[in-house]
């Protein structure tokens, strides 16, 4: 996340959040996560795993409750799964080729539904298997390599640092917003200190956990602030569309899954991407 203006267009956005719950949450997660990296790290793969089927289930919800639409759920769950599942030991073609056979399972499995609706409820079964099963994939093979799990741990720094920096910035210098349509609470300033904490998160993690020199950090770091950003303003645009505050509930003081993972799916692709080009394993 980028970071909120301060005054009256902040409120709405914050004024429901349960900043001790959240951080309590945040803090739960994020050791969960850490310590399955530094003991197992394909411990890793079940977490992405179970993470992308919960969020497939809130995006669901939030598409059945803002537009009627129906998803073909079965598929989307059951391919997701192969997609994440798969891709660790056998990498993109796999990935491709359980996501075309997913998409042709939601074509198949919506004929039951009839007419109405049929090419809305594909459109966004094939959607979800992308944005959420498809992103958490490249999560899910960043732990391959021998090194895995500290390149699992470079991504999770670098989303939180960006999150965390932009979020303190935006909160004490925000004045002018980056897409006031789309995300009235988004900052420049808030983006700024996205930059400044992300790459500094970067040059540290990639330099002291993978031995990368400081420019590849430097290059990381910026490439998920990006991604980042461009995640949660993604976010905020199908919330938007749909007519929804938060995508669910599941979280105390953070509303769904999805809320949260709406910087790291994006993310995932681009660490995934920058640390194969920069530093293959």
């Amino acid at each position: 996340m980028s970071a909120d203006v301060p005054g009256d267009a902040a409120r709405p956005s914050r004024a429901g959040r349960n900043l001790p719950a959240a951080l309590a949450v945040g803090l739960l997660l994020g050791a969960g996560i850490v310590a399955a990296l530094l003991t197992y790290r394909h411990l890793f793969i079940g977490i992405v795993a179970a993470a992308a089927a919960l969020s497939t289930l809130e995006l669901a919800g939030a598409l059945r409750r803002g537009a009627g639409v129906r998803l073909a759920l079965f598929p989307v769950l059951l391919g997701g799964q192969a997609i994440i599942w798969l891709s660790w030991p056998y990498g993109l073609p796999a990935v491709l080729v359980a996501f075309a056979i997913t998409t042709l399972g939601c074509l198949v499995w919506r004929v039951r539904l009839g007419v109405e609706g049929y090419l809305r409820d594909v459109t966004a079964s094939v959607f979800t298997t992308a944005y959420v099963s498809v992103f958490a994939a490249f999560g899910a093979m960043l732990v391959a390599p021998p090194d895995g799990g500290f390149r699992a741990l470079c991504f999770m720094i670098g989303v939180v640092a960006s999150d965390t920096g932009g979020y303190a910035s935006g909160s004490l210098f925000g004045r002018h917003p980056m897409a006031p349509r789309v995300s009235p609470n988004k900052s420049w300033e808030g983006f700024a200190g996205s930059l400044v904490s992300g790459v500094v998160g970067g040059v540290l993690s990639v330099g002291l956990l993978l031995g990368g020199p400081w420019w590849t950090g430097a290059l990381f770091g910026l490439a998920v602030v990006c991604s980042s950003t461009i995640g949660d303003l993604m976010e905020s645009l199908i919330k938007r569309d749909l007519d929804l505050k938060d995508m669910g509930t599941l979280l105390p003081g953070h509303g769904g899954l999805m809320d949260r993972m709406d910087s790291l799916l994006p993310s995932a692709v681009v660490a995934w991407s920058t640390l194969s080009w920069l530093l293959p394993g």
